[in-house]
């Protein structure tokens, strides 16, 4: 049966993902591409529109948390800082890169007919599945390495208000931001019909994490869902094991939501929560809103011949996506669009372990693409 609660959470979870969806794939706004393009070819217009996203969720939520509009704070699910969060960035960075796509990513380009992405989704989905096995182990080694565990944020840390390093971020901005303007640094010359400049995407993206916080209680995060989804594959081939695994009984989601006053609660394991609620129409949401806009611009075309390796490289991606997601816990956007905007301590660090890995992701694709290009290019000595 379903309520009317869970019904506002689908309707509204879907919408977001839409939207999402549509504009990220009018201006292939995605992180993965933004690290790659830095690290491999030294090029910084999409993480200037990456840039602009965070500092005006650093404003918006702020703005919104003065307002009252944000009871929950810092939000449910935010995970005490912990070096295990720079061992999973760092891991999710060179995965999101290996992969093509960040966990959003991955799916606006699998609507626009990535058959790449498809198999990057499957790699997620088993990644997740993977640290189950691994999950009793991995605590000893967050609890082991957690610090300051009452504390969640920078200002809590210092024992400030946000306000005053919202202000401060926002000042320490504004010259960059005032030059980029000028030189027009964040418009893209003579763009394609259809395309939407990645400044406008960045907008759009603060406004859709400030409604998820506001309407929901907490800011945009899909990456459970996926390992729900593995859940319920294996409770169809190993229901004892699925029995048995401890990371599968557990529930990290139990909390009143502020508008509706609702008791939320949400297991990892198959059963469809309001974890699920929450999360999974976002994702069908970014598929569909690509699709869209994918056929609105005559763009769908799946293309399915793609050399075996990178088909293995971009599984293997997937798969250290999801494992490491789970690891944080958290993905880029719970982090980059949630936690830093607030000043959390543990998305500081798994931001620092991310750039990295993406780095490390970069130079392995190098590595594999010469390597390629030299067997190519050399078959008379084969």
């Amino acid at each position: 049966m379903v309520t009317g609660s869970l019904l506002l959470m689908y309707l509204l979870g879907l919408a977001l993902g839409a939207t999402a969806g549509f504009v990220m794939h009018r201006s292939d706004y995605c992180v993965a591409g933004m690290f790659r393009d830095f690290f491999l070819f030294r090029k910084t217009f999409l993480l200037r529109a990456l840039a602009l996203q965070l500092l005006l969720t650093v404003l918006l939520f702020e703005a919104a948390r003065l307002a009252g509009l944000l009871p929950l704070f810092p939000f449910p699910l935010l995970a005490p800082p912990s070096l295990a969060n720079i061992i999973g960035g760092l891991l999710f960075g060179t995965g999101m890169v290996l992969a093509g796509g960040c966990v959003v990513g991955t799916l606006y380009k699998l609507g626009g007919g990535s058959v790449l992405s498809l198999v990057a989704c499957i790699g997620l989905i088993f990644g997740s599945g993977l640290y189950a096995e691994i999950h009793p182990w991995w605590t000893k080694v967050i609890q082991a390495t957690t610090f300051q565990a009452p504390t969640r944020t920078i200002p809590q840390f210092l024992g400030i208000s946000p306000t005053l390093l919202a202000l401060a971020v926002t000042a320490a901005s504004l010259p960059a931001l005032y030059k980029w303007h000028r030189d027009k640094l964040l418009v893209r010359p003579f763009p394609l019909a259809g395309y939407l400049q990645p400044w406008k995407t960045a907008v759009v993206m603060a406004l859709i994490g400030l409604c998820s916080y506001v309407l929901v209680g907490m800011p945009l995060g899909i990456t459970t869902s996926y390992a729900k989804m593995a859940a319920m594959l294996e409770r169809l081939v190993m229901p004892e094991h699925l029995a048995a695994t401890m990371f599968f009984q557990s529930k990290p989601l139990e909390v009143v939501h502020p508008l509706s006053r609702t008791l939320l609660e949400g297991w990892n394991g198959p059963q469809f929560d309001y974890i699920w609620a929450i999360q999974f129409p976002v994702i069908a949401g970014v598929v569909l809103g690509s699709w869209a806009s994918a056929m609105l611009l005559r763009e769908f075309r799946p293309h399915w011949r793609i050399p075996p390796y990178q088909f293995l490289l971009t599984l293997l991606g997937g798969i250290i996506l999801g494992l490491s997601s789970r690891m944080v816990p958290g993905c880029n956007v719970w982090h980059l669009m949630g936690g830093l905007p607030i000043f959390a301590i543990s998305s500081l660090l798994f931001v620092a372990g991310m750039i990295p890995g993406a780095w490390l992701g970069g130079q392995i694709i190098s590595a594999i693409l010469l390597r390629q290009t030299q067997a190519a290019g050399t078959p008379d000595e084969q």
